[in-house]
This record gives C-alpha cells, structure tokens and sequence, in this order.
C-alpha cells in the first residue's frame, strides 16, 4: 500500500515497527529527529557493558547509547559491534519501497537509504 500510488512520506502507524510493537504512544523518529541528533549532539565512540556503541550527548548533557547492532538479511547477523543501522519512520522521497536509516561505524555517522525488508534496528520514541 505504501510508494508509488499514494506517495507517502512517513509510514503509517500500523506500518510503524515501535507503534504495532509497543502500543501507540511510541513510534519510528524521522528523519528530522534523527537529524538533530546527528547534528546538534555530540557522538563518541565508546563500549558499554562489553556493546561497541555510540553515547550520543545532547547540548543539555542528556544522553543515549547507540549499540552498533549490525543488521539482519535473510536470517542471518552481520556486523554486530562494528555497524549500526537505525531506520526512521521517513520514506525515501520518490521511492518509497526505501527508507532512510542512520548508519554509523567508529568512524562515521550518516545518512543512507535501504530496502525496507532489511531487518534493521529500532530506536523507539515516544510521543
């Protein structure tokens, strides 16, 4: 139902992994919100509880770890501990069969867009 007939955007809730998951005060973050944190915080690369992984600082001091979890295709995990790949709920504009995600590694945090059946990680907010 989503892509190239109803030119959607953002998913739906019901097509939203931490809405049909959790309930519905949580959701996917967009790009947007993804965005900010990319851009207005501060990203070091740091092992926690043994889980290579991103602190993410916010300008206020708050902050979230990341794990580099790696991803899923077809049943099998890749890349734990070195990459991480986190989707939002935003499609990729004019091919909506994608989506973007944050991708990162020790080195690198940025954006990409991937096939949406890849099984990648995600990172609920709620509202």
């Amino acid at each position: 139902k989503d892509g190239f007939t109803d030119n959607k955007i953002v998913l739906d809730p019901e097509d939203d992994a931490a809405t049909a998951n959790w309930g519905g005060a949580w959701r996917m973050p967009t790009y947007d919100e993804f965005s900010e944190l990319k851009n207005n915080c501060t990203w070091d690369w740091t092992t926690q509880n043994g889980v290579n992984g991103y602190k993410v600082t916010g300008p206020n001091g708050n902050f979230i770890f990341l794990p580099a979890t790696g991803c899923m295709y077809e049943g099998t995990l890749g890349d734990a501990g070195s990459f991480g790949f986190y989707w939002s709920s935003s499609l990729f504009t004019g091919f909506p069969d994608f989506a973007y995600l944050v991708y990162f590694d020790s080195d690198n945090v940025d954006w990409y867009n991937y096939d949406r059946y890849y099984g990648l990680t995600v990172r609920p907010v709620c509202k």
